[in-house]
């Protein structure tokens, strides 16, 4: 099932530096069948688990949480990188290779107790779907998975997060 997906998935060597392998998603998000298949994936992961939001992270995240809360008939929240958001906020910090970044919601993104999933094209070392997790669960959301399209397992990026975790595939 998921072949036709990873086919997708492209390989850029030393980007966006040297000794980098960048995965690149655009292929897939190119190919309305691929685009379509990823997403019946996802939603029918979620089906029957009353699910109110999908909150995409910033910014491909926010591709695949569009179409996925269109698809459940749900909301969609949106996690931004600071300052990108109009009005009041919540902010989470994090610690990365050297230095921090924030990251922020609306403080009307979720409400106390909603069911939602947070989505985002791939999973690294965590730090930013860590900081998002910890920002939601801040607000009052009952985090049901942390959904990706691609996982890094080498970097171990899933035992940093305090959520369940799913990825379609694997590298």
């Amino acid at each position: 099932m998921t072949e036709s997906i990873e086919r997708l998935i492209r390989d850029v060597p030393d980007f966006p530096k040297p000794g980098i392998l960048f995965k690149d998603i655009t292929p897939l998000l190119q190919d309305p069948a691929g685009f379509r298949e990823t997403i019946d994936i996802l939603v029918n992961r979620y089906a029957g688990q009353n699910i109110e939001k999908v909150v995409g992270i910033d910014a491909r995240g926010f591709i695949f949480a569009g179409a996925m809360a269109y698809q459940m008939g749900c909301g969609m929240g949106l996690v931004r990188k600071q300052g990108k958001l109009p009005w009041e906020t919540r902010a989470q910090t994090y610690e990365l290779e050297y230095g921090t970044n924030t990251v922020e919601i609306h403080t009307d993104t979720v409400t106390e107790g909603e069911r939602i999933v947070i989505v985002d094209d791939l999973l690294a070392t965590g730090g930013t779907m860590g900081a998002a997790v910890d920002l939601l669960q801040g607000a009052g959301a009952h985090i049901v998975e942390a959904a990706f399209i691609v996982e890094l397992d080498f970097l171990k990026g899933r035992d940093k997060l305090s959520t369940e975790v799913f990825s379609l595939l694997h590298y």
